[in-house]
């Protein structure tokens, strides 16, 4: 990989293999469906999804030219988590995703689509249990899965929901029971209950929504939890261990004195009380590093706390090197990562945002490079090779 902008996200496979194993171990049996969606939470869909078909049941994905994008280069199963828009279904079908139903209208239309085919179209009845983002009401499952079930052209792959409140045990317990309704439903007209998923990475980790016998663990797979989400005992020891996959890291391509007294940045917010040595770090809000991250934002060089200095702005950050003697445009700095013994988390940024940590992950992805590192990745502040 060639940078040509001095900023990249390093990206560490390995982390991400290890995070799903961890996951295995607090899910037990249960298959594991690793959400792929929006570039893998930034992370790089197909890079990622290839590196760890080998330790994935399935992959899951928002969108069906996700699914386009990801298909040359997964043989597992791939889940769509949304409803593919009717007339788009046959292209659906040309690439062996499994579909979501979460209306009759959305059956009808993959009924109206298929064709005799050797293999059944593999469907996941969707059951609106509060999330409120769609899906069948407990009542109206039996009516579509009698009908599924009946037609050899499908094969009922899923019964599934999405709890929206992990941390808040009585509120899941609510939506699961919504959720057992159904189940119930389907066992009493005499109907198969296909594999039943509910939980995310929330839900595996709290212990409040049960694995089932499939899980879908998204941003816990790339190393991140709510800072606010209440670990359940057994599931502690594989939550410490989770380690983040994601780095941000710059190198400054332009440097700057500043006597006393003067200023930096848009509006001149920044004003130095001594001489200053200022560094042009090329990353800004159109990268997805938004003007709230500031004040408090620090960047890591030779594994020390730096401030950034000044506002935001649109293509970099300014940081205060005056403490580092003999800095140049070798050296790599660290927006959020790790480097030495110091870290910058997504979730520090996230808070200052008033945000999530996967909201920050995901726009920072927007115009960089990346690296990948398939083993133990290289030098803090290096430039990737590949």
């Amino acid at each position: 990989m060639t940078d040509r902008r001095g900023a990249w996200l390093d990206i560490d496979l390995d982390a991400i293999r290890h995070n799903i194993t961890l996951i295995r171990s607090v899910v037990g049996d249960a298959a594991v469906a690793q959400v792929v969606k929006a570039e893998a939470y930034g992370h790089g869909m197909v890079p990622v999804s290839k590196a760890i078909e080998p330790v994935v049941d399935a992959f899951c994905v928002a969108t069906l030219d996700e699914a386009i994008e990801l298909r040359p280069h997964v043989a597992k199963r791939i889940i769509m988590l949304y409803p593919v828009p009717h007339p788009a279904v046959p292209q659906a079908l040309e690439i062996d995703v499994e579909l979501p139903v979460m209306s009759a209208a959305d059956f009808e239309a993959i009924q109206t689509a298929v064709s005799e085919r050797r293999a059944p179209v593999r469907i996941h009845l969707g059951v609106e249990t509060g999330m409120g983002r769609g899906g069948l009401q407990p009542e109206n499952v039996v009516a579509v899965a009698a009908a599924a079930h009946a037609d050899s052209r499908f094969e009922l792959a899923g019964l599934w929901s999405h709890l929206h409140s992990p941390e808040d045990p009585p509120t899941s317990d609510g939506q699961l029971l919504r959720f057992d309704i159904a189940t119930t439903a389907l066992r009493e007209a005499r109907l198969p209950v296909p594999p039943r998923h509910a939980a995310a990475s929330g839900g595996i980790f709290t212990g409040d929504e049960p694995a089932l016998d499939f899980v879908r663990p998204g941003v816990a797979s790339y190393g991140v939890l709510d800072d606010g989400l209440p670990i359940a005992p057994d599931a502690q020891s594989a939550a410490s261990e989770l380690r983040p996959a994601m780095s941000l890291k710059a190198r400054p391509i332009a440097f700057s004195r500043v006597p006393a007294g003067g200023t930096v940045g848009y509006g001149g917010t920044w004003v130095a009380a001594r001489p200053s040595r200022i560094a042009v770090l090329p990353v800004g809000y159109g990268d997805g590093y938004l003007r709230s991250a500031q004040p408090g934002a620090e960047v890591l060089v030779r594994g020390r706390r730096l401030p950034l200095v000044g506002r935001v702005s649109m293509v970099a950050v300014t940081v205060d090197v005056t403490d580092l003697p003999g800095l140049d445009d070798t050296e790599g700095g660290v927006l959020r990562g790790a480097q030495g013994a110091e870290g910058c988390a997504a979730g520090d940024l996230a808070r200052r945002r008033t945000t999530i940590a996967w909201e920050v992950r995901t726009r920072r992805a927007r115009r960089r490079s990346r690296g990948y590192q398939p083993a133990a990745g290289t030098a803090d502040g290096d430039r990737p090779s590949s």
